[in-house]
């Protein structure tokens, strides 16, 4: 069974690839829940109109799944919004905010 720690691992290693910090750490993930080794996940993006949304589904569905993981479900929500102080101390630090 893929433990939540393995997942978190994956998302930290995927980057949308206009902000230099991982999508963990940009608070884009909302709920992660596990089942077994089925991963649900509930994020949304730092735009409605992300450009790339194909590519980082992709690249997040990768990341767990080579952790382990057999089946990885994303659903996107925009409520709430995304906004900057939903990231991580170290996003801020790093992106100088």
């Amino acid at each position: 069974m893929i433990k939540e720690e393995a997942v978190i691992e994956g998302l930290k290693e995927c980057y949308d690839p206009e902000i230099p910090v991982n999508i963990y750490d940009l608070g884009l993930i909302y709920k992660l829940e596990i089942k077994d080794n089925d991963v649900n996940i509930l994020m949304t993006l730092t735009s409605p109109f992300c450009p790339v949304i194909d590519y980082l589904l992709d690249q997040i569905k990768e990341e767990i799944k080579k952790r382990g993981a057999e089946n990885v479900n994303i659903d996107l929500t925009f409520d709430p919004p995304w906004n900057k102080d939903m990231m991580s101390e170290a996003a801020k630090e790093e992106l100088g905010l």
